[in-house]
């Protein structure tokens, strides 16, 4: 018999955590090669990939980000500035050093750090990365991811909510209902969860083997608008 967190998994379907990005209507539905739009990450975009940094999308800038977003299989690459793309830059810059900023706290014991800024959580024991950053999802205006210091209260593999009837498999609560869970879709949407951190399916079953009930989640920052 197919245990329930198995059964819950083949919801997902091999491209539920594709690399999506977002476009405006004009390019979707013309399937623009190359956008001239400028995106929303635009000058982060530029910077990143050490162009000139005007903010405004020009015919080089198109050529470069398709061919990143090509090399990182981001779809549609069109060259658009958009949050996927910046997301996996985010996530390339901080997989040498997540804490680089110092802005986690460093303690002899295991602490989970949520960057709401960059959407990026990693498990550190001093200096010492022992779960490489992920990207991930924290709460929406109006039900955001709360910030300090928390800690890991119940774990429960097989969650789900009743307040949303929704599953939370790998669900580990650290601040009254919100918790690291996995969802079966996208997370890199513009509108945040409802106060957890969401993570993709294999991140979250990852997480839940690095985590014990008590260790601490150490949680700064502010995710950008939505």
């Amino acid at each position: 018999m197919i245990s329930t967190l198995l059964a819950l998994i083949l919801l997902a379907p091999p491209v539920t955590y594709d690399l999506i990005e977002s476009v405006p209507l004009h390019d979707a539905a013309r399937k623009v090669t190359c956008s001239k739009l400028t995106g929303p990450y635009q000058r982060q975009v530029e910077f990143w990939l050490r162009l000139k940094v005007d903010g405004k999308q020009s015919a080089s800038d198109c050529v470069a980000i398709r061919a990143f977003q090509r090399t990182y299989k981001i779809k549609p690459d069109s060259g658009f500035a958009g949050p996927v793309t910046w997301s996996r830059m985010q996530l390339l810059s901080a997989r040498k050093n997540p804490n680089a900023a110092g802005k986690c706290p460093v303690r002899t014991y295991r602490v989970a750090c949520v960057d709401l800024g960059r959407q990026l959580t990693w498990v550190q024991k001093g200096k010492k990365v022992v779960y490489a950053p992920v990207p991930v999802r924290s709460g929406r205006v109006g039900y955001a991811t709360r910030g300090g210091w928390h800690k890991v209260y119940w774990k429960h593999k097989n969650h789900h909510s009743t307040l949303y009837d929704t599953p939370m498999p790998y669900s580990q609560f650290f601040s009254g209902g919100q918790a690291f869970h996995a969802v079966y879709g996208s997370i890199y949407t513009t509108v945040g969860s409802m106060g957890c951190v969401n993570m993709r399916l294999a991140d979250a079953r990852k997480l839940w083997g690095v985590l014990k009930t008590g260790d601490r989640v150490y949680v700064w920052g502010r995710r950008a608008a939505g």
